[in-house]
């Protein structure tokens, strides 16, 4: 499996700078808020611009990429990542860092959407190996983000910024030179398409869970470091030991736990535990050390649960499994930009504790949910041996 081509490993580099981007700005939240004299909600926009965006151009992706090919999408995604990452670091106002931090979830979107497609065209083996090596790339930079933005962000909250923008010229000029051209191949989608596919119950009863589960998510990564009250390195830390358990469950614990009790069963009690997580705490916000180890185990319950609700959406409609994957990813990342906004409101107005409640609530509202929709969920899994290449763009939004 590491006997890979120069273009894979080119690929698979960028894929660990662009899901850098999810934690990245974690450690930097209060230093922004601190320097610019911004309110918590108003930094957490940092987050929802970037969500929201990402949700929407996940509708034209497939659009994109099936008239201009692979490559061409992947270098324009990287472009604009590096674009609006500079220009971010370069802004002197919160307003304008978010505005260009929507920008930064366009040109993820466009990436992320194609990268692992184009690993498994350009990989040695089979296809179950390129979807690990892209696993891990997911993994390792979403386990990256918190402690590269930490330890940049205790120089300048400018810093994390611009190294972005540096580490992806790297990957832009790798790609350029060492991916071959990749023609459009397949059916050309129409924005339409995942709006139909909405249609299916399976593929709407997972959207929907994980449209409610991501309301926890980003609740615990856009306002915990406001209670935490740490150093941006201190925060990158914390944040990169959840990033760490969930790399570890996402590759290697999910599969067993799905193979011995099954997809739904696994993610009603991953989630389950993450309620729990999150209540405990909303209970003992006041406390620095409850909040670190929340905030670390959560990290094993939510790879557990990426894996295999990820999974689950490629064979949740009988339509190709980019749109199921567009569909789901509009529906799911609704929640990760509300999120970050109404917890920085919560925690303003109602009490430090509030916006764990919310998160909490939310993911038990998404248990519900799974568990009522789960007979048109139940046997909808298909592993990665069965996976066209063509359709494995559907993997890419795993994060």
């Amino acid at each position: 499996m590491l006997k890979q081509p120069r273009a894979v490993w080119a690929v698979a580099f960028a894929c660990v700078i662009a899901f850098m981007g999810i934690g990245l700005v974690d450690p930097i939240l209060k230093p922004i808020a601190d320097q610019l004299g911004a309110s918590p909600s108003q930094v957490s926009l940092l987050f929802t611009s970037y969500m929201a965006v990402m949700g929407v151009a996940m509708l034209i992706t497939g659009v994109i990429s099936t008239r201009i090919g692979a490559k061409r999408t992947l270098l324009a995604g990287l472009a604009l990542i590096i674009v609006f990452s500079a220009l971010a670091g370069a802004s002197d106002t919160v307003s304008a860092i978010v505005g260009f931090r929507a920008g930064w979830g366009l040109g993820n979107a466009l990436f992320i959407a194609t990268a692992l497609a184009t690993i498994v065209v350009s990989s040695r083996g089979s296809v179950a190996q390129a979807v690990i090596l892209f696993e891990a790339a997911l993994g390792l930079g979403i386990a990256m983000g918190p402690i590269v933005g930490g330890q940049l962000g205790s120089v300048s909250w400018r810093a994390p910024f611009f190294g972005v923008a540096v580490l992806m010229t790297i990957a832009l000029v790798a790609t350029t030179f060492f991916l071959p051209s990749t023609p459009p191949t397949g059916r050309r989608t129409s924005l339409a398409d995942p709006f139909r596919a909405l249609r299916y119950p399976g593929l709407l009863t997972i959207a929907l869970t994980a449209l409610f589960y991501n309301v926890g998510f980003f609740t615990l990564l856009a306002f915990t470091p406001f209670p935490l009250n740490m150093t941006a390195s201190q925060v990158g830390w914390v944040f990169f030991g959840w990033g760490i358990l969930l790399a570890i469950t996402s590759v290697w614990v999910a599969p067993i736990l799905q193979r011995r009790f099954g997809s739904v069963p696994t993610v009603l009690a991953s989630l389950g535990l993450f309620g729990l997580d999150l209540a405990a705490m909303a209970v003992f916000t006041d406390s620095r050390p409850a909040l670190v180890v929340g905030v670390v185990v959560a990290g094993a319950f939510l790879g557990i649960n990426n894996t295999v609700i990820t999974e689950a959406v490629m064979g949740a409609a009988p339509v190709e499994r980019p749109v199921a994957s567009a569909a789901y990813s509009f529906v799911r990342f609704s929640g990760g930009a509300v999120a970050p906004y109404a917890a920085g409101k919560l925690g303003e107005n109602v009490s430090v504790h509030a916006p764990f409640w919310m998160g909490a609530i939310a993911v038990f509202v998404g248990v519900g949910v799974l568990f009522a929709g789960r007979r048109f969920v139940q046997g909808t899994t298909v592993a990665p041996h069965g996976i066209d290449e063509g359709e494995l763009v559907a993997v890419g939004d795993a994060g």
